[in-house]
């Protein structure tokens, strides 16, 4: 009975993304207290259950949250389909027809390629993506695109998490991090979120007038804005070029003869170190000498752990 009912909550959240405690206590027949039991196993069970107390309130399933890929594969999923499908054109079995539309609240698209125009497609996952962040990344261009508030469940770089609405406007893709350009009404302010950040997006189905934006003078250079521009000099290996041309642009790259290196004005910090120390012996630092300093005492650290 509890599996069975925990089942019967997840589809139904999946099929409307909003349902109250005691509209699932009256489908599964169990009290409003058992319904929160099973809503708290389900979120311990990796399923991003939200509940909002209060007036608008509810139990929610993010518009970003799917049944893992492999629950089934495409062929599995439209042979089941079709045949709940045919069975219940026959039987009008109410059985049946719960069955199939349990089904068809989860779609089986594939949303990691976003199409920016017709000549340009950009893959929005990442490696092991398991279409989390594409997810993500197509709600958010489903509410600007439809003017529509996003609820948030945002974290920042200190960890802290905040719920947020947002009237999406603007993405905006720069230096292989994808961003959304956004009123916030807790900021009463345009607001930079990065996509990757979102820890759940839902649809609140309310719209918003679109609000004038000065394209001259967006912040596209926020990367800037929280370190110190370094003159970055690198002596660059052969097998490590081609990651390098791709990272710093094919113009900042000079071979002569043997030699390679690189050149460029980068923002400093811990990001701009994980980079290189991601390349291991295939780059080393020329100048500033402080970052060859740095890099040098993190690769000391890292080698002892595996000693």
């Amino acid at each position: 009975m509890k599996f069975q009912c925990m089942l019967k909550i997840l589809f139904t959240l999946l099929r409307k993304r909003r349902s109250s405690a005691a509209a699932l206590a009256a489908a599964c027949g169990v009290s409003e207290r058992s319904i929160h039991r099973y809503l708290e196993e389900l979120i311990v069970s990796g399923v991003p259950i939200d509940i909002i107390r209060g007036r608008n309130g509810g139990i929610f399933l993010p518009d970003t949250y799917r049944l893992p890929e492999n629950f089934f594969t495409k062929e599995e999923y439209a042979a089941a389909v079709n045949a709940l499908g045919a069975l219940y054109e026959q039987l009008r079995d109410t059985t049946v027809g719960s069955a199939l539309d349990k089904l068809l609240s989860q779609q089986k698209t594939d949303s990691r390629n976003l199409t920016l125009s017709g000549n340009v497609i950009v893959d929005s996952g990442t490696w092991g993506d398991a279409y989390d962040f594409s997810d993500k990344l197509k709600v958010s261009e489903e509410a600007a695109e439809r003017c529509e508030c996003l609820d948030l469940l945002y974290v920042d770089r200190t960890g802290s998490e905040s719920r947020r609405i947002i009237e999406p406007h603007l993405l905006i893709y720069k230096q292989n991090i994808w961003y959304i350009y956004a009123w916030c009404r807790k900021r009463n302010d345009f607001r930079l979120f990065k996509v990757g950040r979102i820890r759940s997006a839902r649809l609140t189905g309310e719209t918003f007038a679109r609000r004038e934006i000065d394209h001259a003078h967006l912040p596209l250079k926020f990367n800037f804005a929280d370190a110190e521009l370094v003159d970055l000099r690198l002596s660059v290996q052969k097998k490590a070029l081609p990651d390098v041309e791709e990272w710093l642009g094919i113009g900042n790259i000079r071979i002569e003869g043997e030699q390679i290196t690189a050149e460029a004005a980068l923002p400093g910090g811990d990001v701009l170190l994980s980079k290189i120390l991601a390349f291991g012996d295939g780059v080393k630092v020329l100048s500033p000498a402080s970052l060859a300093e740095e890099v040098q005492k993190s690769a000391e650290k890292l080698a002892l752990l595996y000693r």
